[in-house]
């Protein structure tokens, strides 16, 4: 914690019957000062005298003043702060103040009231947009750590995913089974923890399209049935409402929510888990609201105060309570930022019923879900160029689950050298790389000419801004795949340049 006390300048002070023309005097003397305290015989501030102010009066009045006492001009009143205090919650504090904001300068003392030194609100005012700036760089530094240990945890998921399809022993299984699981978990928990700290700045997205609720009803009851099962629990879960209601809301933050409730529901024990989502038309959109109950056994107030406050401090020394904590807080925001809230109560008997509500805008939506991006049934041959290995193999796999056959070039010579046989029918290309970046190898094979110089390329990249696509494209690129690379965007993207729709590439480009 950093207190007053690191930046307040231990000035000495001046007795109230010290001539206006000798505190002149110290100001003079030193530029730096902006104030001089003034305390009594026994050591307690009873004003501060101001550098603007004095000048200023002195100026005007000549020498009238000069032998007079300063506490003629010094201000009687001067804002008081301990120097223990801790700086942001002083900063916090000063729009609440009763002392007005114009006083630039205060004075720090001691637990007792002992003059300590002098202050300016300036210099805590820098120091705390400081330590703000740090805050919001160090943020910036744990975003991009998660999204880069999101991206390794996508690229384990995408090997036991491929392991699964093995033969493997029963033993080899469970494990890979489990590496799987705890990598999802991890993926998940990681997630939640940076939405919930955007929350807390205000900076929640959430981006509301059409969706019909019954469904995301059939969503969230594919998710939960199997792992509810997995735990010795039955999850039942129904819709009441129009079949073909569609309001416009964040599908994917709704059903955080309700992951948020079974998940809590699920960890308090075995049982019956009754899920429900209500839809109800209103004048002013679709009143809809959701609940999970469960008949799991417990202390009532001590599950009603895991929802209300999920991040207490025991909470979170234990890594399960944790997740559910962070997940349930998640909610919460969630909800506010929905125009709702969570609420619960203790059932009759046991267990506990969690409900939110919030109106949404009714939306139309197409009673057919949209069509499966097609790529073309003929196999094709694709180069995937990247420097890490993780990210080749994620982008092989999903390159299998397309039924496409892959070769690997691990930075942009390889890629140049490999691709003038010509036996490629897409490129998959990373852009920062050592010996010969993206860009810069995507030119020299537009520069072949020939059939190698017309094999699309797509680039693989973090750094998909529209600035940077702009680049791409203009190097010879098709499209942009951003990392880590979600299956439906590529599916789309190969279905456009490998399925000869010329059309739609442009359009995803």
């Amino acid at each position: 914690m950093e207190t007053l006390f690191r930046l307040i300048d231990r000035r000495a002070p001046v007795a109230p019957t010290m001539s206006c023309k000798d505190v002149l005097a110290i100001f003079t003397g030193d530029p730096n000062a902006s104030s001089v305290a003034v305390t009594g015989d026994d050591g307690a501030p009873v004003g501060l005298v101001y550098r603007d102010v004095l000048v200023g009066i002195m100026a005007a009045t000549g020498d009238s003043l000069a032998e007079s006492p300063i506490s003629k001009l010094m201000d009687a009143s001067p804002r008081l702060v301990q120097a223990s205090e801790d700086l942001s919650a002083f900063v916090d504090g000063l729009a609440e103040s009763p002392s007005p904001i114009f006083r630039t300068s205060f004075v720090g003392v001691d637990e007792a009231g002992g003059y300590v030194g002098v202050g300016g609100l300036g210099s805590l005012l820098a120091s705390y947009r400081r330590r703000q700036r740090e805050a919001r760089d160090a943020m910036a530094l744990v975003e991009r750590m998660a999204a880069d240990i999101t991206h390794h945890l996508d690229g384990v998921l995408a090997i036991t995913e491929r392991l699964e399809q093995q033969r493997l022993t029963p033993d080899a299984s469970a494990f890979v089974r489990a590496i799987g699981e705890t990598s999802r978990d991890m993926g998940a928990m990681l997630g939640r923890a940076i939405d919930l700290h955007r929350s807390t700045l205000g900076h929640l997205a959430l981006h509301p399209t059409p969706v019909r609720l019954r469904d995301l009803a059939d969503a969230v009851e594919a998710r939960w049935s199997a792992r509810a099962t997995e735990s010795g629990a039955t999850l039942l879960f129904s819709y009441d409402g129009d079949p073909e209601c569609g309001v416009e809301v964040d599908g994917e933050r709704l059903m955080q929510v309700f992951d948020a409730l079974i998940e809590s529901a699920l960890a308090s024990g075995r049982g019956v888990i009754e899920a429900c989502l209500q839809a109800r038309p209103e004048e002013d959109g679709v009143h809809l609201e959701g609940s999970v109950r469960d008949n799991a056994a417990g202390v009532a107030e001590d599950r009603l105060d895991r929802i209300y406050t999920p991040l207490g401090a025991a909470r979170i020394e234990d890594r399960t309570e944790m997740a559910l904590g962070v997940g349930m807080a998640l909610a919460h925001r969630i909800m506010r930022g929905l125009g709702g809230e969570v609420s619960a109560r203790a059932n009759r008997g046991s267990g506990l019923t969690v409900r939110f509500a919030f109106v949404a805008p009714s939306a139309e939506t197409s009673a057919a879900p949209p069509a499966e991006p097609a790529i073309d049934a003929r196999a094709a041959h694709i180069l995937i160029v990247d420097d890490n290995a993780t990210n080749r193999m994620v982008a092989e796999a999903l390159c299998d689950m397309f039924e496409c056959t892959s070769e690997q070039a691990v930075d942009g010579v390889e890629a140049v050298e490999m691709a003038r046989s010509g036996r490629f029918d897409l490129i998959l290309m990373d852009i920062k790389m050592p010996r010969m970046d993206g860009v810069t190898a995507t030119r020299a094979i537009r520069d072949m000419g020939g059939h190698p110089a017309a094999t699309p390329i797509v680039a693989l990249t973090a750094n998909a801004d529209p600035i940077d696509v702009q680049t791409y494209l203009a190097a010879g690129m098709q499209d942009v795949v951003e990392k880590p690379i979600k299956p439906e965007r590529l599916a789309i993207v190969l279905s456009a340049l490998l399925g000869g729709d010329a059309d739609s590439a442009e359009a995803a480009a």
